[in-house]
């Protein structure tokens, strides 16, 4: 292993010189954050300059203290000027994931997600592990280089990130990554940015979750009506599964002309993917895994079926919608939505 690292390495080095401007390109995430971080630290001192640039806009608070406690200094993509890189590095993501790719052709292509058929000079892609970061740690380790604290931190941040706190796909590698990682990461640092989940502005939403909650046994559906940041669903529905009598919540807003519902169980004996495809799959995307699922629609979609600016029609339809479809099963299991 430790020699196939070693090439893998030798091999990416053979991608750049000393005279090389590298860009690297990331979907900003956790994984992709820390993985960029750590193809900076591989190429300090061996290319003229390497930048990082996100495509999207961060909004999530961990996401926003992530990069402000590390440190990281991002530049998005509509103010990079293509022309000044000769060499490009894609981690944690594909050409083929995002439009806004299209512009850039890579090199160095690194990434943990299915192959999509992309070819590059450079190609590590591994879709067994269960992060990017797991990857850029063993570059790290075969150049026999220790990692800052505030490096560390973020490969260890973003593979529990991506892991799910290893509920979700793992490897024996990630595991050994992650033990490794823990001995050189500020934990503290590391809670901090893990529980920055929180901004000022979402507080209003979990008085309008308590004053719309509408409780069917050990269930809980939740509109919030118009939400500034489709996260403000995620934070709802899981602060309802900590309470000790709920075994699925299920959270909807409107943001970007979308209806989004989200949905959180215990996992026990439940699929919330299924739920939501089975409820909502027809009208718009809908799916996930068995703890937790997301539906997302064009409110156009909705019109002549109900109106979703009257809240409570719109509540009353998404629960019969979801109960109609589920009802035999409810019937067989309570504990079964």
């Amino acid at each position: 292993m430790i020699r196939s690292a070693s090439e893998k390495l030798r091999r990416f080095y053979d991608q750049f010189s000393r005279d090389d401007n590298v860009l690297v390109l990331i979907n900003a995430d956790p994984d992709a954050i820390a993985s960029a971080m750590a193809v900076k630290r591989l190429l300090w001192r061996k290319t003229a300059s390497v930048t990082i640039s996100n495509l999207n806009i961060i909004k999530r608070p961990d996401n926003l203290a992530m990069v402000r406690l590390l440190g990281v200094n991002l530049i998005h993509i509509d103010e990079i000027d293509k022309t000044r890189f000769n060499r490009i590095v894609m981690v944690d993501s594909q050409p083929e994931h995002n439009e806004a790719f299209v512009k850039f052709i890579p090199d160095v292509i690194i990434d943990h997600h299915p192959h999509t058929g992309v070819s590059a000079p450079f190609l590590d892609i591994r879709p067994a592990y269960g992060a990017t970061a797991t990857i850029m740690t063993e570059y790290l380790r075969a150049a026999k280089i220790k990692p800052s604290v505030k490096l560390a931190t973020g490969l260890f941040h973003a593979i529990k990130t991506d892991t799910s706190n290893f509920e979700g796909q793992t490897l024996i590698e990630d595991v050994r990554t992650f033990q490794f990682l823990f001995r050189h990461a500020n934990i503290h640092l590391a809670r901090r940015i893990e529980h920055a989940d929180l901004r000022i502005e979402f507080l209003k939403y979990f008085k309008r979750a308590l004053q719309n909650i509408c409780r069917r046994k050990a269930r809980v559906f939740i509109h919030l009506g118009t939400v500034i940041n489709p996260d403000v669903c995620v934070l709802i529905a899981d602060f309802f599964m900590r309470v000790d009598s709920i075994n699925w919540s299920i959270v909807s807003g409107i943001c970007d002309k979308k209806l989004i519902i989200v949905f959180r169980n215990d996992g026990i004996r439940k699929n919330a993917g299924n739920v939501a495809k089975q409820s909502f799959c027809k009208l718009g995307s809908a799916g996930g895994h068995k703890g937790m699922a997301r539906a997302e629609i064009s409110v156009k979609d909705l019109k002549g079926i109900v109106d979703y600016r009257d809240n409570q029609k719109l509540q009353r339809w998404i629960i019969n919608r979801i109960e109609k479809r589920t009802v035999t099963k409810i019937k067989k299991n309570d504990n079964q939505i």
